[in-house]
């Protein structure tokens, strides 16, 4: 097995002091690595007819595209306000100062399919309790919500209560 962890840069400081930063662009250079962490994602979702995959922006467009052509299902993005050119849907979150808001397309998620959520990062929920909200506003069955890393001590989870939430490495 490919120690994946081994293979994400740890940038501290940035984007602001105080916080250490897991940058995953070296593991998607590293072909093994990257072969590893998609089928880590992936594996426990086959054969339960996952319909479409969920990407969160940006990093979950890399890694939720390669998971979906892995269990042979459709993709969609949700990403931040005004970079989708059809009719959207929009859901707010908070941070720790202020709000962020994320859109899909109206279009995206059929009523019923089953979706897969998938994103590089859970650390505080935010962004995937709001996409969470957009996949069910569009008739979607959120079967389960996939990460690369989870920042256990930021308690994401919390924010997804009543969700399966699979998580490749903890930290």
């Amino acid at each position: 097995m490919v120690d994946l962890k081994s293979k994400i840069r740890h940038v501290p400081d940035f984007p602001k002091a105080g916080i250490l930063f897991y940058d995953v662009t070296t593991l998607l250079k590293d072909a093994e690595g990257f072969r590893a962490a998609v089928d880590s994602l992936a594996e426990p979702f086959e054969h339960q007819g996952i319909d479409l995959v969920v990407g969160i922006e940006s990093r979950g467009f890399i890694f939720g595209s390669a998971v979906a052509d892995r269990l042979g299902a459709g993709f969609s993005p949700v990403r931040k306000p005004g970079k989708l050119p059809s009719k959207t849907t929009r859901a707010s979150y908070s941070l720790e100062y202020g709000t962020d808001t994320l859109e899909i397309h109206d279009d995206a998620v059929a009523t019923g399919q089953r979706v897969l959520i998938v994103d590089d990062l859970l650390a505080t929920g935010g962004t995937a309790s709001a996409t969470t909200q957009l996949v069910k506003r569009l008739g979607g069955h959120v079967h389960a919500l996939a990460f690369l890393i989870e920042l256990e001590g930021l308690n994401g989870r919390g924010k997804l209560d009543g969700e399966r939430v699979h998580a490749v490495l903890k930290y």
